[in-house]
């Protein structure tokens, strides 16, 4: 039984001829993806300031602290202080006061500050790699003009940040392609590793993926800092990207990549020559040998790599990252498996003739198998990143997670219709009439070689005769080639798969787009925690300790009040704040104050606390350490003379 080519006719359109219109297409939403996507929204959040935005105080604060909805990565400079005039005027040494659930990074400030306006501007990095940067403004006395603008651009934005996205977009599309180009010739398709189409696909996800993991590497120093092109070459910008987790990761995808270096290496030299000769019987358990290894060397290979986004972005933050870094590790294996295999079987259908139908309804099968894991993992990042119901449409993480969502059913719809051609093309009669398909291309050679037999046109010269012979060379190919394009779409089962499977990665092209969008998009909860105006919903909130004491030495102007200040007043690291005031309100400004730590239930103390004169009538410590909960007796000893001082104390719970 034959099967006959059908007649192309001028109302059939050729999924060739419609390729690059396509392509345009895809050109236009990618760019739309990349023009929304840069600069990417940071993912940790300032959630209090002290002072706070816009407050005006009535003496020169001692410091600046800032707190943060997540863990970030900040060093010396990363808050600095600036007078009307566009002076820094903080001592440029990074305070860290976290305790705890609460994150606060502070810097202390330069005494005798005047009156006027001073802006804060901070820089970090999230604990899921993304800079975060702001700025503030806050007054002494009264508000002023001031000289300094606040910066209207966001840390990882502009050129730098745009090349940064391009290669975070080019590592995961490197990633998909060879992973699943792989797992499809191991999986579906063996005599694939011998074909030269199959195995351009995958050295070029390889290096794909390796040159844009180099890209990310060299760019992530200006990417979180200067966003400066020139800091590429700084070597000790490098050494610290070096030290930090998206650092670590980077370079262990790479050293991971040299492995998948001699995976591919493998798998396209002695595992293709094997499959060209598997013919015994001993043989093909050699295969099946070497399948195996490969098989399970590629997925440990495939998981580490997937790793490296696991442990430095989204998973690795949050609640329950044990089981969300795991999760999002297969998260990413089943996108790669599903639309990398469906690049490779895209390849085979338009390049190969003779695919087997067998190694289609394998792919189908992975498939299937890939969606569920897809979308078991994916409801769960998806509940662990939005926190509520109302964060899917009142988040652009909710509503990117929506589009992803419809383009992930659009792209199961259109798998389903490739699944009836599946159907079709494995009862379809696979042979064909070689008679009617060979007779225009019969026709065709006998008219390109008439000229060539005649006697008279036999060339004398060797020059002539080789460059015939070249001639003759090419049209031997061209001929090949359109042999095997007829015989490719004499198939209407095989033409319709190849359809459908070509819809398919165009949707698969864009939902990959909007996947490393929503990578860098700020998770509902962070937002919600960040319009809430707090912390982590898990944070305890601060309790600061307020306490004001009136002291009489019995000296000339010894009367007054004390005002302590204890942030975050529990266990750990606090702040200490003390203020005097004359009797009729004004900064007393007094020789000596000390300050005394008591806990007798545990028989701790007195610890004793030297503070700093901050400005007249204020004085500040950071870092004060109280290592137990309890009942603390905190005194406080005043000298207004060199002979006259007193000391009050004030019992206060601490928790």
């Amino acid at each position: 039984m034959t099967a006959t080519a059908p007649t192309p006719s001028t109302a059939q359109v050729r999924p060739a001829a419609l390729l690059p219109r396509f392509v345009l297409v895809l050109a236009a939403l990618l760019a739309a993806l990349f023009a929304a996507a840069s600069p990417a929204t940071a993912h940790a959040a300032l959630t209090a300031s002290d002072p706070k935005d816009g407050a005006v105080v009535a003496t020169a604060p001692a410091q600046v602290s800032l707190s943060f909805s997540e863990q970030v990565a900040m060093g010396d400079d990363s808050i600095r202080v600036l007078d009307p005039q566009g002076r820094r005027v903080d001592t440029g040494e990074l305070r860290d006061m976290c305790s705890g659930n609460v994150i606060r990074y502070g810097v202390a400030l330069h005494s005798g500050l005047a009156n006027g306006t001073y802006t804060v501007a901070w820089q970090a990095v999230s604990a899921d790699s993304h800079p975060v940067s702001g700025a503030f403004t806050f007054s002494v006395g009264a508000p002023s003009a001031t000289a300094v603008a606040l910066p209207a651009g966001k840390a990882g934005g502009g050129p730098v940040g745009v090349a940064y996205t391009i290669a975070r977009y080019a590592a995961y599309a490197g990633f998909t392609v060879l992973v699943g180009g792989a797992a499809f010739i191991l999986l579906c398709l063996r005599r694939g590793a011998a074909e030269r189409p199959l195995q351009k696909l995958v050295v070029r996800a390889w290096v794909t993926l390796t040159a844009a993991t180099l890209a990310m590497l060299v760019l992530r120093a200006p990417y979180t800092g200067s966003g400066s092109f020139s800091d590429v070459f700084d070597l000790d910008g490098l050494r610290a990207v070096l030290e930090t987790k998206a650092g670590a990761s980077l370079v262990s995808r790479l050293l991971l990549l040299g492995a998948a270096a001699l995976f591919i290496a493998v798998l396209f030299g002695v595992y293709a020559r094997r499959q060209q000769g598997s013919g015994t019987a001993e043989e093909a358990k050699d295969t099946s040998d070497l399948t195996f290894g490969l098989g399970i060397g590629g997925a440990v290979v495939s998981a580490g790599i997937a790793a490296t986004w696991a442990l430095s972005e989204h998973a690795s933050t949050g609640i329950q990252t044990a089981v969300a870094m795991p999760a999002d590790i297969l998260h990413l294996l089943a996108v790669a498996t599903w639309l990398g295999g469906l690049a490779a079987l895209l390849v085979a259908l338009s390049t190969m003739p003779g695919i087997e139908p067998a190694a289609v309804r394998r792919y189908s099968k992975i498939a299937f198998v890939s969606v569920l894991v897809l979308t078991v993992t994916g409801v769960y990042q998806s509940w662990r990143q939005l926190g509520s119901w109302s964060a899917l449409t009142d988040t652009a993480y909710g509503q990117l997670l929506l589009l992803k969502l419809g383009l992930v059913s659009l792209l199961v719809g259109i798998a389903c219709l490739s699944r009836k051609w599946t159907a079709q093309l494995a009862v379809a009669p696979q042979t064909v009439d070689v008679s009617r398909e060979t007779a225009p291309v019969a026709a065709d050679v006998s008219r390109e070689t008439e000229p060539d037999t005649a006697p008279e046109a036999a060339p004398t010269d060797p020059q002539r005769a080789a460059q015939l012979a070249r001639q003759r060379t090419v049209r031997e190919k061209a001929r090949e080639k359109a042999r095997e394009k007829q015989a490719r779409e004499a198939d209407p089962a095989r033409a319709g798969l190849r359809r459908s499977v070509l819809a398919e990665t165009g949707v698969a092209v864009v939902l990959l787009a909007v996947t490393t969008v929503l990578t860098g998009t700020e998770p509902g909860r962070t937002v919600e925690r960040e319009a809430a105006g707090g912390p982590a919903a898990t944070a305890v909130p601060d309790r600061a300790v307020k306490v004001s004491l009136p002291f009489d030495t019995g000296g000339q102007n010894g009367k007054g009040h004390v005002r302590l200040e204890f942030d975050p007043g529990r266990v750990g690291a606090n702040t200490l704040h003390l203020w005097a005031d004359s009797p009729d309100g004004q900064p007393l400004d007094l020789p000596e104050i000390k300050v005394s730590f008591t806990l007798p239930a545990k028989d701790i103390g007195p610890l004793p606390l030297l503070p700093d004169r901050a400005a007249p009538g204020h004085w500040a410590a950071s870092g004060v350490q109280l290592p137990l909960a309890g009942e603390w007796r905190i005194d406080v000893t005043v000298r207004t003379s060199d002979i006259d001082q007193t000391t009050v104390q004030k019992t206060v719970k601490i928790g």
